[in-house]
């Protein structure tokens, strides 16, 4: 990471701090949440996501007009996303107004209202934001797959949620929500500025001092295996999109590092890896194809897709059985997989140099991990794997083991 040094303080509430130094006139901060989709109850699903909605619909102090400008009218932004166990809360403004963000974060987190008419709206918003995504089969097919390999789990719904359930979801629901898990003990206050440490946690402390109720959490249970499909839906498109993918290891895991390296080689952003070579660039068979990982704290998704015509989906399936079956049988030279580690290590130093990307990144490692690694450190540990330890990477997504979902 582009800053190696960081600070760290905890307030007399719980509430876990860190601070990290960058040299930029742009500064951020945010909270984030060890909360998300797979915390809902059955009946609720998409409250989370609703909640971080309707967190900007109005506080004790602001309507959502003035929480829209607040950050606005000093050229700065207010955002925020949720996962399947992560909500981050976060704004991006000029050095100066790290107070403004701050208080204003801690506003919302602390004394939102949820005005019924604006649920209302907001649920419309919500409900066409679900639409626009079954639009587009690129998107779901991800959603429908993970709903599939986690059926039965806490895990195994959509984040956005279901209409049915979503009609439902009332202030109370959100109020409840909020004061159960938006906590000082299940969140972590991240800041990245050209700023004294001293001053960042005076003034965390000044405005999330206020928050001091417990932890009111489900318990988290691990998704079961369950056996692996070969699925397709129909769905009257044009092209072919395709998912083929299989439960990995959690972020906890010891083997974490090579499952991510396995990721990048067969997937990754460089044009260079292996299944963009072997199905777009000498087969033709599609024109994207891309790996993706999710690690979380207790399991966790590797997911291949490809878009490509109908005719070419069996083939280009059994190309990435076939390559991954290679990997998990037999071992990479040290000459390849040092070239592997080489550029995964230095794309890694690349994304880094995007402080928004990274300031996100600061607050979750604090947040799972209780630190952050610098470059020098992740390039250690990605230097470390061995050959047997990308084969059992490799391993867990051998085609006897993976699920593949296709619309069509």
């Amino acid at each position: 990471m582009n800053g190696e040094i960081y600070y760290t303080h905890t307030l007399p509430n719980g509430l876990r701090v860190i601070f990290m130094p960058i040299a930029s006139s742009v500064a951020y901060c945010g909270l984030s949440v060890d909360a998300g989709s797979r915390d809902e109850l059955p009946g609720q699903f998409g409250l989370a996501h609703f909640v971080e909605h309707t967190i900007f619909k109005g506080t004790r102090h602001r309507k959502a007009w003035h929480i829209l400008n607040r950050m606005e009218r000093v050229g700065g932004e207010l955002n925020a996303y949720t996962t399947k166990e992560n909500t981050t809360v976060y704004s991006i403004f000029p050095n100066r107004h790290l107070g403004r963000a701050v208080e204003l974060i801690a506003d919302l987190v602390a004394y939102s209202i949820f005005p019924e008419r604006e649920i209302a709206r907001e649920r419309e918003v919500v409900l066409d934001e679900a639409a626009s995504y079954r639009d587009s089969p690129a998107e779901a097919v991800y959603d429908d797959f993970e709903d599939l390999i986690w059926a039965g789990s806490q895990l195994g719904h959509n984040i956005l949620g279901v209409e049915e359930d979503l009609r439902k979801c009332s202030s109370d629901d959100c109020h409840r929500y909020l004061r159960n898990l938006y906590v000082p003990s299940n969140m972590v206050f991240f800041v990245l500025g050209d700023m004294k440490p001293n001053m960042v946690f005076r003034t965390v402390e000044r405005y999330m001092g206020c928050l001091n109720h417990s932890l009111a959490r489900l318990k988290r249970e691990a998704p079961g295996a369950l056996p692996a499909f070969r699925l397709e839906q129909q769905i009257g498109s044009h092209q072919a999109h395709t998912i083929y993918g299989a439960q990995v290891c959690s972020m906890h895991d010891d083997n974490r590092y090579a499952v991510l390296l396995l990721n990048n080689l067969l997937g990754g952003p460089g044009m260079n890896s292996l299944l963009n070579v072997a199905i777009r660039e000498r087969r033709g068979y599609a024109y994207t194809v891309e790996a993706g990982s999710a690690l979380l704290s207790d399991c966790g998704i590797m997911q291949i897709y490809f878009g490509s015509d109908l005719c070419h989906v069996k083939a280009s399936v059994r190309v990435i059985g076939d390559i991954i079956s290679r990997l998990a049988d037999t071992p990479m030279s040290a000459k390849a997989l040092d070239a592997a580690k080489k550029q995964f290590i230095g794309q890694l130093i690349v994304a880094s140099d995007n402080n928004e990307a990274l300031a996100l990144s600061v607050g979750k490692s604090f947040l799972y991990y209780g630190h952050v690694d610098d470059n020098e450190v992740t390039a250690e540990r990605i230097a470390s794997i061995t050959p047997q330890q990308l084969m059992d990477a490799a391993a867990m997504i051998t085609p006897d083991k993976a699920s593949v979902l296709t619309f069509r």
